[in-house]
């Protein structure tokens, strides 16, 4: 689940090429070459120089002029391509129970969102393998709530699903009860950034969904997320998908005891401009363990962050990435994000364990 971070800060030229006037090398006529015998009453006759300069302008002004039809034509044959209606919020039920014997975390009970811990967090071996436990069982929910995306299925209906996993495995869904968030999973609907909150709203083929589970587990908090396809996505969206992705990857493979952490932000930047797209400045990853979000925080973007990694740490990297503009607003709610523009967002998230020479993805399956 990401937090908020700190806001930081042709045309074609014709050129001067000859016009051909043999009929063996132009494509316009036939026959043999052009003769001019023009002449008006009481004046010269055209220099051969003054008969080049007229022809040269019919020439021009008919090849505009096949242009022009070739370019209306192109595009009456080009289908338009229709904007997605804007995000509308759905009807929002009622949080969900959790049974009681299922340990809560330290925030449940208070609408207060928590300050982010400053301290970095670096289990040991036994809460390693805790950390592990959670973030598995995060992956699994997490891959169980993708198989349920297709037309029709509303995002509620996936916050059920993955409320009543999360459950059955004993442990508690983190963002229940975070700040006041009333669900126990985020689901971000195209060009909702992140921490969309589930609701009545049905999915449409050609929708992205971003699902981000977060559980808490024998004391320790795994947290992932994924961007899915739903039904029939136009090839825009899926590179978009894929590129964050591969962002995601990029960053990770950069991580490792003693690294620095502006080369995550370097890393996925230079692969995201490829394609155009822009990183999310506003949101990060985090520290995460025993605390929901602690430092460091991760940046996305390019930056000039301070601190290297150590051995033993474990955190987030959660880039979003946006086919516009990296700008956002944020629902009445306080939660759901979206992209000021209305260009769809993507995100994906993993937990990492830094080792000696390189990074253990915990959140797999």
């Amino acid at each position: 689940m990401a937090v908020a971070g700190l806001q930081l800060s042709a045309s074609s030229a014709h050129g001067q090429g000859q016009v051909l006037l043999s009929s063996a090398k132009s494509s316009l006529f036939s026959g043999a070459p052009l003769r001019f015998s023009l002449s008006t009453s009481g004046r010269e006759p055209f220099s051969r120089k003054q008969q080049l300069v007229v022809f040269a302008r019919r020439l021009s002004g008919l090849e505009e002029a096949m242009r022009i039809k070739r370019e209306r034509e192109s595009q009456q044959l080009t289908p338009k391509v229709k904007r997605r209606p804007p995000l509308r919020r759905g009807r929002v039920s009622p949080e969900l129970p959790v049974p009681d014997h299922i340990p809560r975390p330290p925030y449940v009970g208070s609408s207060e969102l928590p300050e982010i811990a400053s301290e970095h967090q670096i289990p040991g071996s036994q809460g390693i393998a805790d950390m592990r436990a959670a973030c598995e069982l995060a992956a699994r929910v997490l891959d169980s709530a993708g198989k349920l995306v297709r037309p029709s299925v509303t995002t509620n209906e996936i916050d059920k699903a993955v409320h009543q996993m999360i459950i059955d495995a004993g442990a508690y869904p983190s963002p229940l009860g975070y700040g006041g968030f009333p669900k126990s999973v985020c689901t971000s609907v195209n060009e909702c950034m992140c921490h969309g909150i589930p609701d009545s709203r049905q999915l449409q083929s050609g929708d992205i969904i971003n699902i981000d589970v977060t559980v808490y587990l024998n004391g320790y908090h795994g947290d992932t997320s994924k961007t899915f396809l739903c039904g029939d996505v136009s090839d825009a969206n899926k590179q978009l998908v894929k590129v964050t992705e591969e962002c995601l990857e990029r960053g990770i493979a950069v991580c490792k005891d003693g690294a620095s952490f502006k080369k995550i932000g370097k890393r996925i930047s230079e692969h995201a401009e490829k394609y155009g797209y822009g990183v999310v400045e506003r949101f990060v990853g985090h520290g995460v363990g025993t605390v929901f979000h602690s430092e460091p925080l991760i940046l996305h973007h390019r930056n000039d962050q301070s601190g290297c990694m150590v051995e033993g740490q474990t955190f987030t990297i959660e880039p979003i990435l946006t086919m516009g503009s990296i700008e956002c607003k944020t629902w009445p709610d306080n939660w759901t994000t979206l992209t000021t523009d209305g260009s769809p967002a993507a995100q994906f998230e993993h937990t990492i364990l830094i080792t000696r020479t390189g990074a253990e993805i915990l959140t797999i399956c």
